[in-house]
């Protein structure tokens, strides 16, 4: 790497982009979002990955990078790999929020910082290997893996099993619609799973669902903030969260944090087939138009 390449370089590019993004011509405004969206990736890949991520061609980039200065693609690119160094976190320390803390007007704003950062590292921390591990093999060798949760907890339920069920095809997510998830649990049996995610105070109709899986016979699996959620329901594999925020209402960054390494290990359980059902899948979203592409208007289907 440039030992002259200043990392800065990068926020100042990106304001200049956003700035003049509305004026350039399609394809240069195309390469420019694409740039501002995914400033790492454009860090790391060569012209062509990067023209067709960016659905332009690799010219766009090229005449984008004169656009702003630079003789060269690779001149354009520079600042953004050197930039790609500050993305070690961990070891940069949180100076940043003793710094935060420290001045009058953004001391608030430093301690809710700090808050989340502490919640998401006790819930990572909680999530042992051990713990992890029993509970991907209980996933990945069930029958059939139920997932449930209501009101706001809801939406970590939809999120983990709109990407897990592309590493687990066996994921079912109830409630889907405007049932209650016993509706949908009548068939669940000893061969199945079911993974509840449910943060005080406890919805009733999560305990529900709880309480008729293992009547029969299911594999429990539970996310949440306490060990002891209701009387004499005990899972057989929990993920402790934190979350307890300076909000009102409890937070869901730890909770977050766990279901997105719990995926991941979900994907590396699933090996070849697991990365083409994602390939499958990504290609249907592109064929049926899902995605708004710069430059491209989208496909209206027939």
């Amino acid at each position: 790497m440039d030992p002259h390449l200043d990392p800065r370089q990068t926020h100042r590019l990106l304001d200049q982009l956003k700035t003049q993004i509305e004026n350039l011509p399609p394809a240069l405004s195309a390469a420019a979002k694409y740039i501002i969206d995914t400033p790492g990736d454009f860090g790391l890949d060569p012209i062509r990955v990067s023209a067709t991520k960016a659905g332009v061609s690799a010219n766009s980039l090229v005449r984008l990078a004169v656009h702003l200065g630079f003789e060269s693609f690779e001149a354009l690119r520079a600042p953004f790999r050197a930039a790609l160094t500050t993305e070690r976190e961990g070891g940069l320390g949180l100076g940043w929020l003793d710094r935060l803390e420290q001045a009058p007007d953004t001391a608030r704003h430093g301690r809710i910082a700090r808050n989340e950062v502490n919640i998401v590292a006790r819930s990572l921390r909680l999530m042992t290997p051990e713990r992890t591990a029993a509970i991907v093999t209980a996933l990945t060798s069930a029958r059939r893996c139920y997932v449930t949760a209501t009101r706001a907890s809801y939406a970590l339920a939809y999120y983990f099993h709109y990407v897990g069920r592309m590493a687990l095809p066996s994921l079912d997510l109830v409630p889907r619609h405007m049932g209650t998830a016993v509706d949908e649990l009548m068939e669940i049996g000893a061969e199945d799973c079911l993974i509840a995610m449910t943060f005080a105070p406890y919805s009733s109709e999560t305990l529900q669902a709880l309480r008729l899986a293992r009547r029969k016979g299911a594999t429990l699996i539970l996310i949440s903030d306490s060990e002891v959620i209701a009387p004499g329901l005990q899972p057989d594999h929990l993920l402790l969260v934190a979350d307890n925020t300076l909000h009102p209402f409890g937070g869901y960054g730890g909770a977050m944090a766990v279901l997105d390494c719990l995926l991941t290990h979900l994907v590396d359980a699933g090996g070849q087939d697991a990365q083409d059902r994602i390939r499958a899948y990504e290609a249907l979203r592109e064929d049926t138009g899902a995605y708004w592409r710069g430059g491209k208007l989208p496909k209206v289907p027939k």
